[in-house]
C-alpha cells in the first residue's frame, strides 16, 4: 500500500532553521521515498511501511537531538506525488 503525508515541524528554539533542514535532509536519504519541501510543510509519499519507519525514526531523532518540537502531520493512502 502507497502513503501520502505531510508534515510541518515547529521546534519550540528560536534558531529553528536548521532544525527543519536537518530533519528534511535526514529524510531524503533513504531509497524509496519521494520528499517535497516547500515553505509550508514537507510532503513524503513512499510504500506504507517505509513511510511510517522512517518518519518514526526520525520524530524521535529530533527530539533526542534538539529538545521539544510539534509535528503536524496529515496521513493520505495511496500516492498523491505529482509524479503519480
Amino acid at each position: 500500500m502507497q502513503l501520502s503525508v505531510e508534515i510541518s515541524k515547529y521546534p519550540l528554539h528560536s534558531d529553528y532553521i536548521p532544525f527543519i533542514k536537518s530533519f528534511i535532509e535526514r529524510l531524503n536519504e533513504h531509497e524509496g521515498l519521494t520528499v517535497i519541501t516547500n515553505t509550508m510543510s514537507t510532503q513524503v509519499f513512499g510504500e506504507f511501511d517505509l513511510v511510517m519507519s522512517v518518519i518514526q525514526s526520525q520524530m524521535k531523532t529530533s527530539f533526542e537531538q534538539y529538545g521539544k518540537c510539534v509535528f503536524v502531520c496529515k496521513f493520505i493512502s495511496g500516492d498523491l506525488s505529482p509524479e503519480a
